[in-house]
């Protein structure tokens, strides 16, 4: 929704084991309380797919008559088949869903109340980290998915630039930013900053039109929820996206603690030390990071596969820097896996949802150390299997035990809202903070909440 968002958006549709979109249409049925047939599944993340693959056969072994059909999609050819194949009727069984679109699929009822056969099958809900499982209960009451990863988000670097500025771990590990003068975090990404002529941000003759290296990226506007960009900032200058979470009914954009925030951090662009909102258009952040374009980037748990396995780099991870508060902070966020209510494998699709929120299949997914698994006793799997890679999480996991997670928003309008805000929040990245303007959207938005 960020989340697994604009990165993904840009990889190349995978094809890895093309089906039919809805159980529909795949031509099996089932007998009234028998799992039996075809499960359509579609995800969008490429590197977790064989994770999954690898939970389908097993999961086939344990359950002969059902077969799980996988298919993998970039974020936006993804979430564009999943709203049109449930206008249509041919959207998959079981599809991997996220906080910012399930309120309205919700409201549209396509997707399924899962609590009956929660009961049914006496689904322990308590297995998974603290919280995960109620944010996909719904303002209703009913439970639309069960938990299946979380992430953290947290600053990765390239460990040579910053060895080469003379910035060490420790010193990553505690800086600390503020929006009157960006505190030691700013001075860190000026001095990471480096024009064509070798001048740093922090010297004398830094030419901010001619830039080298950037001391940080800038992933788009972060439109609605700014959850890899903004968010970390907003949070630890104390302000909060709605008047409660989750399932707030008022917005909060033309606070003065977001607009200062935006504002310092789109200064970053201002004064060269973060690419302009056009420059970064179209490029990928961990490309720009493998290529030594960028010195830093504030990103998601998600991405720490990609990011490690690029060629050319030695990259490390540092905490979000402590803010105003005196705190970090990182928003937290979890996928699960819904049930299109168009489906005509019901049985079959609920078993295949059940067991990949089981330890059974997420031990799995946590041995492939690309994600951090919702159930509890499957994270230690994780841990040891990225430390045998030789990749320190502490940056993400820290904020797990500190306590220092915020949710992402989840409200009604949740589409409606990003459709108001994202090109306000582009505009103002692109040109200047235009406070009227926010204020203005603000109202729109919370306007949706009155009709």
């Amino acid at each position: 929704m960020n989340r697994k968002i604009r990165i993904l958006a840009g990889i190349a549709l995978i094809p890895l084991a093309v089906s039919a979109c809805g159980g529909g249409s795949s031509g099996d049925t089932e007998a009234a309380g028998e799992a039996a047939g075809t499960v359509n599944y579609w995800l969008w993340d490429a590197n977790q797919q064989p994770g999954y693959q690898k939970c389908a056969t097993d999961f086939t072994a344990k359950n002969p008559k059902i077969n799980v059909k996988i298919t993998q999609k970039g974020w936006d050819d993804y979430w564009t088949g999943i709203t049109t194949g449930m206008v249509s009727g041919t959207a998959p069984d079981v599809f991997t869903n996220h906080l910012g679109k399930y309120p309205d699929y919700m409201t549209k009822k396509q997707i399924l109340p899962l609590d009956d056969l929660i009961e049914r099958d006496k689904v322990d809900t308590t297995i998974y980290q603290a919280g995960l499982a109620d944010l996909w209960v719904g303002n209703d009451g009913k439970r639309y998915g069960l938990p299946k990863d979380w992430d953290t988000v947290a600053l990765f670097y390239n460990k040579a630039m910053t060895d080469k500025a003379g910035l060490t771990a420790e010193q990553m590990a505690a800086l600390e930013w503020n929006p009157t003068d960006g505190g030691t975090y700013e001075k860190a990404i000026a001095h990471l900053t480096i024009d064509k002529s070798g001048k740093r941000g922090d010297e004398a003759g830094f030419d901010k039109t001619k830039v080298k290296t950037y001391g940080l990226w800038m992933e788009n506007s972060g439109q609605s929820s700014g959850q890899t960009q903004w968010s970390m900032y907003t949070a630890t200058n104390d302000w909060q996206s709605t008047d409660k979470n989750p399932w707030g009914t008022k917005y909060n954009y033309d606070d003065p603690k977001f607009i200062e925030t935006i504002k310092w951090w789109k200064g970053l662009a201002d004064k060269g030390y973060m690419p302009s909102f056009k420059a970064q258009v179209g490029a990928i952040w961990n490309d720009q990071l493998a290529a030594g374009n960028v010195a830093m980037a504030t990103n998601g748990s998600w991405m720490i596969g990609s990011v490690f396995g690029s060629k050319g780099i030695t990259p490390a991870v540092a905490p979000n820097p402590i803010g105003p508060n005196g705190k970090r902070a990182s928003m937290f966020n979890g996928l699960s896996d819904s049930i299109f209510a168009g489906t005509k494998n019901k049985e079959a699709s609920w078993q295949w949802v059940k067991y990949m929120a089981s330890a059974a299949c997420q031990d799995v997914i946590a041995d492939a150390g690309v994600v951090f698994p919702a159930v509890n006793s499957s994270l230690p799997i994780a841990e040891a299997k990225f430390k045998e890679k030789k990749i320190d999480v502490s940056a993400f996991t820290v904020h797990l035990k500190d306590k220092t997670t915020f949710l992402y928003p989840i409200t009604d309008h949740a589409a409606d809202v990003n459709a108001i805000m994202q090109p306000v929040m582009d505009a103002q990245i692109g040109g200047g903070i235009d406070e009227a303007a926010l204020k203005a959207a603000n109202d729109q938005v919370n306007a949706l909440f009155t009709k």
